[in-house]
């Protein structure tokens, strides 16, 4: 499956998706509702200031007492006394507030980003069982995107916007209560003028999520602009293609600017036009408040309470427009996590999948059919039984299904019809797992990862001992190179082992095949890169890798191609002739004594 052809088709079905994200956020639930708990006080107290001006315009600016009773008591408080009372009161629920602000920012950052590592976790899981069709056919700045990126905008959004809704919507009704405390009449046409005001909002759902899928697309393919630059270094410096790479990031990064600049032209009249629609409101209520005061229906201190309480309400309405804006995009994001989760790897076990132990005789392609794409056919028809402890070269004209062949085994593709089998049971009977174990694969350029060399060549065997690895080394003909190292064993190895020169690299690798010490090898042209010098070391080292093992060399070296006990010949995709090196040279007009006098005869006249 293409991730970039994804469009995030249930974006707008929020019941769907809470319910997909509801799993993560359990866990944590008390945390989340006691931020919610305080996210409700914390909205209300919006309202305070705006409250203590009606009080404050009433009685110290108009010079008047507070007289009160409470339990059958009269309390007076002087104009002079309320004067202090008032701003030492607005401090303290400032501070209180504060307090509570603090709490609930700290609730919301430790839930968020449990949430986020959890679904985080649970997509690289799904991540690393994929196939690998899954990665041939996307990029790796579109894996990296959709499974690193929208985890963090899906789920530690959502839980910090709905804190700052429930947050700004209780600060909306605090001020809404002080409005209808001050004028009830004025209240209808301010809440009236808001929610006309805040319409907007709904007509540009459907423009976000087309601007954040485009974006995310891009966002892709600059990323992977950006690790083929990396990688690709010495290829771009060799044939001068910084100009191309520049020109490529260039026309992304605009396309960006340009989907950002369209939903703007689109979506960035709404704040102007609330503002418009919110003056409207402000303009009738200071001609309808003239009028009660005039009237004698309302106080000055009520009036300026009332449109303080306005005036602030305009924030938690702009902030909950804003906010639900946001979280458009965040269902978006997580419209994209769960089609992820969704997505099921097409190489699983089969009910009732059995352990393979090791094997017993045979190694059989029975009319194995193969393709990449449909309809185009890799192999064709290939039939060919490998004895325990056999050594078959394949060989061929390039991108005549070599590797193909041996990538078949391990399953890392299933076959389009036909079957490969270990002593007579379809490979596909056998868990993918207990399978992969008993093969070893040594490939022309083979990955290392960031860590130690002792690290790499145990990811062969993690359980195996010191001797085990000891042995290992040896055989690999390591141990000269590790001691010259500083760090020896221990040496950290740069990203994917560049480090190291190719000759070392593939020690490294066979040393690590060694480890594990499986039944099954496969060299996939595992010398064709190295130069003369390395090649007879490494040589060496893979002699001892497939001795008393059953061996799959796809070889351009023409010792190791006369010392296997079979070769095997294909070309566009079809077995055309198996035997020993003598038996197919004595086929006149072979394809192999072709392949020998073109190639192999030049490297046994320099020999």
């Amino acid at each position: 499956m293409k991730l970039n052809a994804t469009t995030a088709q249930n974006s707008f079905k929020y019941g769907w998706l809470l319910s997909r994200i509801m799993p993560y956020i359990k866990p944590y639930w008390f945390r989340i509702f006691l931020g919610f708990a305080i996210a409700i006080p914390l909205g209300l107290l919006d309202g305070v200031t705006a409250f203590a001006l009606k009080p404050y315009m009433d009685y110290v600016i108009g010079g008047k007492a507070f007289e009160f009773t409470l339990l059958n008591h009269n309390f007076v408080i002087t104009s002079l006394q309320m004067s202090y009372i008032l701003p030492i009161g607005v401090i303290l629920f400032a501070a209180f507030q504060g307090v509570l602000r603090y709490l609930n920012g700290y609730l919301s950052s430790w839930t968020s980003a449990h949430i986020t590592n959890d679904v985080k976790f649970d997509l690289f899981e799904r991540l690393i069982h994929m196939h690998p069709q899954f990665f041939d056919e996307n990029s790796s700045g579109i894996i990296i995107s959709r499974y690193m990126g929208d985890p963090g905008t899906a789920s530690a959004g959502i839980v910090d916007n709905i804190k700052t809704i429930t947050t700004s919507f209780f600060g909306a009704l605090g001020l809404i209560a002080v409005m209808i405390y001050s004028s009830w009449q004025l209240a209808i046409i301010g809440v009236v003028v808001l929610c006309v005001a805040f319409l907007p909002v709904a007509l540009i759902r459907k423009r976000i999520k087309e601007a954040s899928n485009k974006n995310m697309v891009i966002g892709g393919n600059i990323t992977t602009n950006i690790n083929e630059t990396y990688n690709g270094n010495k290829v771009m410096a060799a044939y001068g293609l910084q100009d191309r790479q520049n020109k490529y990031f260039r026309e992304q990064v605009w396309k960006s600017y340009n989907i950002g600049m369209s939903l703007y032209k689109r979506s960035g009249w709404m704040s102007p036009l609330m503002y418009l629609i919110a003056s409207f409101g402000i303009a009738t209520v200071l001609g309808v408040g003239t009028y009660l005061i005039n009237s004698g229906q309302m106080t000055a201190g009520a009036f300026a309470s009332f449109v303080t309480s306005l005036l602030l309400l305009y924030k938690p309405v702009k902030t909950l427009g804003n906010t639900l804006t946001g979280i458009q995009n965040i269902f978006v994001a997580m419209g994209r996590v769960f089609e992820l989760f969704d997505l099921k790897p097409e190489i699983v076990d089969s009910p009732n999948a059995r352990k393979l132990e090791g094997l017993n005789s045979s190694i059989e392609f029975d009319h194995v059919y193969f393709e990449y794409i449909p309809n185009h056919l890799v192999l064709k028809d290939l039939t060919l039984s490998v004895k325990k402890n056999e050594t078959l070269a394949i060989v061929g004209n390039s991108g005549g299904g070599k590797s193909t062949l041996v990538n078949l085994i391990p399953r890392f593709y299933d076959i389009k019809s036909g079957s490969i089998k270990f002593d007579g049971v379809d490979i596909k009977e056998y868990t993918i797992e207990s399978l992969r174990k008993n093969i070893s694969m040594v490939f022309q350029d083979n990955f290392l990862y960031s860590g130690s060399i002792r690290e790499n060549i145990m990811m062969g065997n993690p359980n195996a001992s010191e001797e085990e690895l000891d042995m290992a080394i040896r055989s690999a003909h390591l141990q000269d190179m590790i001691k010259e190292l500083p760090d020896g064993l221990e040496t950290i190895l740069g990203e994917r082992g560049l480090t190291l020169s190719g000759g070392q690299r593939q020690r490294v690798a066979i040393a690590r095949a060694m480890l594990r010490n499986s039944p099954i090898v496969i060299l996939d042209e595992a010398t064709s890169a190295l130069d003369n010098e390395s090649e007879a070391i490494v040589q060496k080292a893979m002699d001892n890798l497939m001795k008393n093992r059953t061996v799959f060399i796809i070889a351009h070296r023409l010792s190791t191609i006369k010392n296997a006990d079979r070769i095997a010949v294909i070309n566009e995709g079809e077995l055309v002739e198996l035997g020993t090196h003598d038996e197919l040279m004595r086929i006149q007009d072979g394809q192999y004594k072709a392949l020998y006098d073109m190639q192999f005869k030049r490297q046994e006249l320099k020999v």
